[in-house]
């Protein structure tokens, strides 16, 4: 009996090998791209976005006077059936640079370039009490907190103190909906008065 072999201990996949294992079952996956590397380039780009807050701070100024210019097409094409084709092109800009979550009531000009929906717990007027002393997120260790990287990016910005103002709960009724319409809709008529 020497040439009895232990039991086989189950194999245990490290590193990249979960989604060779996916992919020899016949599912699609691209080549050299996985999700976490997908997460990491988002975060990575999420981070950048707040580094040069200022910059696109004053290019989303320039963009939403340009925008402004504008209303009197929208409002003869109607907000209704602009919503659709800008909310598209909003989703995938903001969604490229901030990893927005089109909550409809965008904050992002308050908070130094961090969209305060990418907290776990989707808090919109600070921090919870579980930052690590580091500064990263109590229940994602590994990502800095969404926070700690709004007010980082507020600093940086020529109206960095907004982001002292409260914001008001998130009215679930408008995800998905486009806050640059809603707020070019709001901001027109003051623009006619001044």
């Amino acid at each position: 009996m020497a040439d009895a072999k232990p039991p086989s201990e189950p194999k245990v996949m490290k590193g990249n090998a979960a989604p060779a294992a996916k992919a020899a079952t016949g599912a699609f996956t691209p080549s050299g791209v996985s999700p976490s590397r997908r997460s990491r380039h988002k975060y990575t780009v999420r981070l950048w976005a707040v580094r040069n807050s200022r910059f696109l701070e004053w290019f989303y100024h320039r963009f939403a006077d340009l925008f402004l210019l504008l209303h009197p097409l929208w409002n003869a094409i109607g907000y209704g059936r602009v919503e659709r084709p800008v909310t598209f092109v909003e989703r995938h800009v903001k969604g490229f640079l901030f990893d927005c979550r089109m909550c409809g009531q965008c904050a992002l000009s308050s908070t130094g370039m961090s969209c305060p929906m990418n907290c776990p717990k989707q808090l919109r007027n600070g921090p919870c009490g579980g930052v690590r002393a580091n500064g990263h997120c109590e229940v994602r260790p590994e990502m800095r907190c969404v926070w700690v990287q709004a007010w980082e990016g507020s600093r940086r910005m020529a109206d960095g103190d907004r982001i002292l103002a409260q914001q008001p709960p998130v009215d679930r009724r408008l995800e998905g909906c486009s806050s640059w319409l809603r707020v070019l809709h709001d901001r027109a008529p003051e623009a006619a008065t001044s």
